[in-house]
């Protein structure tokens, strides 16, 4: 690419420049110039060939001194740039026109051919130097959108580190507060349950990928439920149904956690608890149900889990999620939809 950009373009430049002005001047004098001694036209080509490898050099000049500037962009210095491509393109033309005539000792000041010289030179090196200007804008304007996407996403991964390590700790102290009642009455259980704790935070800590495989994620909901069970009334009736065919599909880990996790923290009533997942298409569905007392109303506010949740769901699933969670009659609901 760089040969053609230094050594074919040029000699295309100049072939056209030289057909244009040929073109122009045969049109109003009726001139044929292949009817003139063919060293005449050697001549006029060669010249403007030789002189096109460094008029082809100054627009890419001009805008890398414009560049070192700074300046911010306005009518003024747009109007001066252009000014000062112009005032040299009509010098070099000029110039050019008179040499060339002298070299094939044709009239030293033709008229037409020296307007039509300094038209075409000057209309042909500002449309080169504006393809320029035009193309480092937007190359400019691209750099700066990735550059905007790249902090936006930066931004947003910051924001789920942060979502993550609020939760993090919540569910921590809900762990330990149950080991806690447990030393009092069977430290082998207590000891039990350390084990599954600890299961618990090896996933958290070492077996996080960005996505996991949604079978992970079921196997941790059913330690976390187990470790809940510990702590539960022996009242509680709790149904678990996990769908045998959520197994290798990849979502985003503690998704389901704080749905659950809420349930066994207002179950009440007649303590019952049902947690159901299954595979529908490519929409996995989580349903929690536990029963509350018809005397005690749900607050309207969410907790820290469920806030999460929410924000993590928008930005990890922006349109592919839905998440309800409603009080109907004597039990709350809550139902989570992802398109994984």
């Amino acid at each position: 690419m760089k040969f053609f950009w230094k050594y074919i373009f040029p000699v295309l430049y100049a072939l056209i420049f030289y057909t244009l002005v040929r073109l122009v001047t045969d049109l109003t004098d009726h001139y044929k110039f292949w009817e003139r001694p063919w060293q005449q036209n050697a001549v006029e080509i060669g010249s403007v060939v030789l002189l096109s490898f460094g008029t082809v050099r100054l627009p890419p000049y001009f805008f890398r001194k414009f560049s070192k500037r700074n300046q911010r962009p306005s009518a003024r210095a747009v109007f001066l740039e252009f000014g000062e491509i112009l005032l040299t393109a009509l010098v070099l033309a000029t110039m050019a026109t008179v040499l060339i005539h002298a070299v094939t000792k044709e009239p030293l000041f033709h008229l037409n051919d020296l307007v039509i010289a300094n038209v075409l030179v000057a209309l042909l090196m500002l449309l080169h130097y504006a393809i320029i200007r035009g193309n480092s804008f937007i190359r400019a304007f691209i750099e700066q959108k990735v550059l905007v996407e790249k902090i936006k996403n930066d931004q947003l991964l910051t924001e789920l580190k942060f979502l993550k390590a609020q939760y993090h700790p919540h569910f921590l102290f809900n762990a330990l507060n149950t080991i806690y009642f447990q030393m009092d009455e069977d430290v082998a259980a207590a000891k039990q349950s350390v084990e599954k704790f600890s299961e618990l935070l090896r996933y958290q800590l070492y077996d996080q990928q960005q996505t996991v495989a949604v079978s992970q994620e079921i196997r941790y909901l059913a330690n976390f439920i187990q470790l809940q069970q510990t702590r539960s009334s022996e009242k509680l009736e709790l149904e678990v149904d996990f769908d045998e065919a959520l197994d290798g599909q990849q979502v985003y880990p503690l998704l389901f956690l704080p749905l659950v996790e809420n349930a066994f923290k207002y179950v009440g009533g007649s303590y019952r608890l049902k947690i159901v997942a299954c595979l529908r298409g490519d929409i996995i569905r989580l349903e929690v149900e536990n029963s509350v007392p018809n005397q005690i109303p749900i607050k309207k506010e969410k907790g820290i889990g469920l806030e999460n949740l929410q924000r993590r769901l928008e930005l990890l699933y922006p349109e592919r999620h839905s998440l309800s969670a409603q009080k109907k009659e004597n039990k709350f609901v809550a139902v989570l939809t992802i398109q994984y």
